[in-house]
């Protein structure tokens, strides 16, 4: 079954019961509302002495209990019960049941009685029998009078308001199932052309396919959800598409370097004419530099990749800045031993990923060491949270600085240095997630300033402890 039509078939059980139920009580309130008008007309009927003592007189001249014709026909039946439960019936009437509790009323056990009994002639009565103290007895015996009603009085109007329910009912039914299909079919065509547009996507592989949102309601609210997502997917997969084109376009140049020296020293020992020793080495320091320059940016290329993801879960920790800088400094002091360095680090305690947060770290000393002058100085500075690396290099022209944080994006005069251009592209990735910024441009004086904002406090938080190094 559909979800269309199981919404229909919801609403219309749940109408069908809700009107059962109300057809039932609106039956229910008016049998007893019937039935208490009944009781109250027959407990205000009065049977007068002179009329009791006629119907004695008649008694007494005929059979007990048999009736004759009455020239004044009244819709009660009166009889008179004695306290042996002996009864004398109103001419033309058909005499009751005598009931115990009518006997009692004759003792005068109890004052009044009221019950249902049934006539003779098999007709259901309403009763009521109360004490006669103003009429002298039957036969010297003490006496009540009953009078009593049919009840299809009360039934015939009921017969008729519980079919009129049933039609009101059938009818809401059958009016329920109709509206509930038509608001089903109605309510879920948003739906529909949710999974219509979901349909085409797998079928078509177009995630540039959007649902219209015309309002703020939860259909709409997850049409605009689903419009997300697809925009999050079609984002994510031109990113990698753009990726894996741009490293395929890095990676051909070292591997086309790495094939050519590879091929001439294969040539040389297949033609048994050695090259050069000089040559030789040449060829062999040419390749080693190759692979390293490849290791470096597959290494690059994997980092890149983890930090380019929006969603990706990371665990994230309070780490000590500071520390964090003066081991990515230790590091970057081996590979520019010619070079002076200068440290201020001042205590900055932060929410990152250490191991990402000291790569970036080291990748903007690594510019600054490739860039630096022999004999020149690298200073890096941590104040209130701002980090700052200097160099004294040649600097950045102006009109390459808005582009230095694009993946594989180098400046001309850098191309014949050793890089993937992917190193800033991960500062900048790394410093985002930590929830700063990270701004390069050329100092006063020359050479570049690098300048890293990350919030933070100077003071771990309570109960946290750092081993400082």
């Amino acid at each position: 079954m559909s979800l269309r039509s199981r919404l229909a078939l919801l609403a219309t059980v749940a109408v069908a019961i809700a009107v059962t139920g109300a057809a039932i009580a609106s039956w229910a309130v008016t049998r007893r509302q019937l039935t208490d008008q009944l009781d109250n007309s027959l407990t205000n009927v009065q049977a007068s002495p002179g009329y009791v003592q006629a119907l004695l007189r008649t008694c007494g001249t005929q059979q007990a209990g048999a009736g004759t014709s009455d020239s004044s026909p009244t819709p009660y039946t009166i009889q008179v019960v004695t306290a042996d439960g002996t009864v004398c019936t109103a001419p033309g009437k058909s005499p009751i049941k005598v009931h115990a509790d009518d006997v009692a009323v004759a003792r005068g056990v109890v004052s009044a009685a009221l019950h249902d009994s049934e006539a003779e002639d098999g007709v259901v009565m309403r009763v009521v029998t109360s004490k006669q103290t103003s009429t002298p007895g039957w036969a010297g015996r003490p006496i009540a009078i009953s009078i009593a009603q049919p009840l299809t009085v009360v039934d015939e109007p009921l017969e008729t308001l519980a079919f009129l329910l049933l039609g009101v009912a059938g009818f809401g039914v059958v009016g329920a199932a109709t509206a509930g299909l038509a608001i089903a079919r109605a309510g879920l065509r948003p739906i529909e052309r949710l999974t219509q547009t979901v349909e085409h996507i797998a079928d078509t592989d177009d995630l540039s396919t959007r649902i219209p949102v015309t309002g703020e309601d939860e259909i709409n609210r997850l049409a605009r959800s689903f419009n997300s997502m697809t925009a999050a997917l079609a984002e994510s997969r031109d990113r990698q598409q753009q990726l894996i084109a741009d490293a395929g376009h890095e990676l051909r140049t070292p591997l086309t370097s790495l094939r050519t020296n590879i091929e001439l020293l294969i040539r040389s020992e297949k033609s048994g004419r050695d090259l050069p020793p000089a040559m030789r080495n040449e060829l062999l320091d040419s390749i080693t530099e190759q692979i390293t320059e490849l290791s470096s940016l597959i290494t690059d290329l994997q980092e890149l990749s983890r930090h380019e993801g929006r969603n990706v879960h990371r665990t994230l920790r309070i780490e000590p800045l500071h520390d964090i800088a003066a081991s990515a400094l230790r590091r970057s002091r081996l590979r520019g031993p010619n070079l002076s360095f200068a440290d201020d680090l001042q205590p900055w305690y932060v929410r990152a990923e250490r191991h990402a947060l000291e790569r970036a770290i080291v990748n903007l000393l690594d510019n600054a060491v490739k860039f630096s002058p022999p004999e020149g100085e690298v200073a890096i500075s941590l104040r209130g949270g701002t980090l700052q690396v200097r160099d004294h290099g040649p600097g950045i022209p102006e009109q390459d600085l808005p582009h230095v944080f694009e993946r594989f994006w180098r400046s001309p005069s850098a191309r014949s240095l050793p890089g993937s251009g992917l190193g800033l592209s991960i500062v900048s990735h790394v410093v985002a997630q930590a929830g700063g910024n990270v701004d390069l441009q050329n100092a006063q004086g020359g050479g570049t300033l690098a300048t890293v904002r990350i919030p933070g406090a100077p003071t771990p938080p309570p109960g946290i402890e750092f081993s400082e190094s």
